[in-house]
């Protein structure tokens, strides 16, 4: 596949007044995982801002526009997975969820309220630098705006708008969404095997299963799909991956 898995920093788009990492906004009830996530991305050249519940990290994050936000699930006043849906309508922000809980059905809610990536505790700091590293990498790669507007039948894909249309009908995807299926609709008929869209669209440092493809894709057939069980655009190629089939309607 001529498909390259690497993306260009995104310290060029940044203005002058943040550091070249971007600016990370923490967002955690336990002071002591706040400042370890802190020190461990300033000492990587990142911007960090924090803060300890939900009210203030909807607050804070309208007064800093941060590059990526950690968001912990469970936080006082409102939870993260709300204020993860409150994020998510203000924009197209990456947002990594950090928890304690690993129950597949919390990192589907996780997933289902809008986050690009999913951590627990306890974790690695040099994994979640590198996680936060890559998911910037994807946010910042300017091959997702090669081509401005993409379409397969009725489904229409504008990188410049960050808009997705099914007919008439405006589709709200994540932006690990929003990369999987501008990825696919790039190349038609086109079989990528999990591992090549687990390394491309999550980054080679990425540590998860194909297990995270497989939730992703199941989520955005149920958002694109008129029947997920019998999809007519992501179609499952049966011991290999993921294609979009061309001539769908």
């Amino acid at each position: 596949m001529a498909i390259s898995s690497q993306a260009e920093s995104v310290a060029t788009a940044r203005g002058p007044d943040r550091q070249p990492g971007g600016r990370v906004l923490v967002v955690d009830d336990d002071p002591h995982i706040v400042e370890l996530i802190r020190y461990n991305l300033r000492q990587e050249g990142f911007d960090v801002d924090v803060a300890y519940d939900g009210c203030e990290a909807i607050e804070k994050a309208r007064a800093v526009s941060p590059d990526l936000v950690i968001l912990d699930l469970m936080l006082p006043y409102v939870d993260g997975l709300e204020v993860c849906r409150h994020l998510r309508d203000q924009g197209p922000v990456p947002i990594l969820m950090l928890t304690a809980k690993d129950a597949e059905g919390d990192r589907v809610l996780g997933l289902e309220s809008g986050a690009d990536d999913y951590v627990t505790k306890p974790f690695s700091p040099r994994e979640l630098v590198a996680r936060v590293r890559a998911i910037l990498r994807r946010a910042g790669d300017p091959a997702r705006h090669a081509a401005a507007a993409l379409a397969c039948g009725s489904l229409a894909l504008d990188t410049t708008t960050h808009e997705v249309r099914l007919g008439d009908r405006l589709i709200d995807l994540t932006a690990k969404e929003f990369d999987l299926l501008r990825l696919l609709m790039s190349h038609p008929n086109q079989v990528f095997t999990r591992d090549f869209l687990l390394e491309h669209i999550w980054g080679y440092e990425y540590v998860g299963s194909t297990r995270t493809v497989d939730m992703h894709m199941s989520r955005l057939r149920e958002k694109i799909e008129d029947d997920p069980d019998a999809p007519r655009f992501i179609v499952t190629v049966r011991g290999v991956g993921y294609k979009l089939k061309k001539d769908a309607r």
